[in-house]
């Protein structure tokens, strides 16, 4: 059955060119827990212009897809528009080698980034790798691990907000910080990374330090959406653990309290790193949410710290 679409046209303010915007009418969302419900309308804007005319028909009702790695989906799906910035216009790159200044569109896929970007000699990103996103995901989460994270390399990113208004900001006007970025509000189109030159043998062996760490440590082969929750900070200095103020393993607190193994469904902690959820065939989303609702009060009463996720749960408004 093909899907019901909803051709709009679209004209470019500076050529007067026109051009078809297709919404699709319930459509699947990837993600890469593989599990969740459908979009009661989805977008695949092919310019700038084809954007922020989605933004002026959302009504406020508005969210972007990446590359749906850290996003499940309610089993009963989601209402307003989703917009996936996956075609030509959002996943250009351009490098200056000279200057070390790369810009990425945000639906650029950030592990090639990576791999290109190491193999051109601009270091700065390699420490990123294994890492499933795409530029503007992983930009307005943070994205990092124990490696370094994302923040540490923008120079400037390029949006647009939720009137359809273009918007540049510098590094330093971003309220960047753990897994946080205040750009939520805003839509992210492109990013400029300021990189270094390094010579590219040193880069691949870091790289290949960086994959071999996850691979040892993380259930990569697993379906899973990366790390679920944030890693907290204590409130109060906990025996064996830190002291208040100390940022700890949400992983190490969950397997402290037994939760390796726990399974709601077709969803379980992995006995990896207690910090993924995996899926089997079968599993829904509310399996996956019980589960996380499982193991945050856990944690909770154990050691009186409330986990944040880092995975991200869409719902109907």
């Amino acid at each position: 059955m093909k899907p019901v679409v909803e051709m709009i046209r679209v004209v470019e303010d500076r050529t007067m060119t026109s051009e078809e915007l297709m919404i699709e009418k319930d459509a699947p969302i990837p993600t890469w827990f593989g599990i969740g419900g459908r979009a009661d309308r989805l977008a695949r804007p092919t310019s700038a212009e084809q954007l922020r005319e989605c933004v002026r028909r959302a009504e406020g009702k508005l969210r972007v897809l990446g590359d749906g790695a850290n996003l499940l989906v309610d089993d009963d799906g989601t209402d307003g528009l989703i917009v996936s910035l996956s075609g030509k216009t959002f996943t250009g790159v351009h490098q200056e080698k000279a200057s070390g200044r790369v810009v990425a569109g945000a639906g650029t896929n950030l592990p090639k980034l990576i791999t290109d970007t190491v193999r051109q000699g601009l270091a700065g990103l390699e420490g990123l790798g294994g890492i499933p996103a795409t530029i503007g995901g992983a930009v307005i989460m943070n994205a990092g691990g124990a490696f370094g994270q994302i923040s540490e390399s923008v120079a400037i990113v390029h949006a647009i907000d939720r009137d359809a208004n273009g918007v540049v900001l510098g590094r330093d006007e971003i309220d960047f910080s753990y897994r946080h970025s205040g750009l939520r509000d805003l839509i992210i189109t492109s990013v400029e990374f300021d990189l270094r030159e390094e010579d590219p043998a040193a880069l691949r062996a870091r790289l290949k330090e960086v994959m071999e760490y996850k691979k040892g440590s993380q259930p990569m082969a697993d379906q899973s959406a990366g790390c679920v929750w944030k890693n907290p900070t204590l409130t109060a200095d906990t025996a064996d653990i830190g002291a208040a103020g100390d940022r700890v393993s949400a992983g190490m607190l969950i397997d402290r309290t037994g939760c390796k193994g726990l399974s709601v469904g077709g969803a379980s902690v992995s006995p990896r790193h207690a910090n993924f959820v995996v899926t089997q065939i079968g599993a829904k989303a509310r399996d996956v949410i019980e589960l996380m609702e499982q193991t945050k009060l856990r944690v909770m009463e154990k050691f009186g710290v409330m986990l944040e996720p880092e995975v991200v749960v869409w719902r109907r408004h």
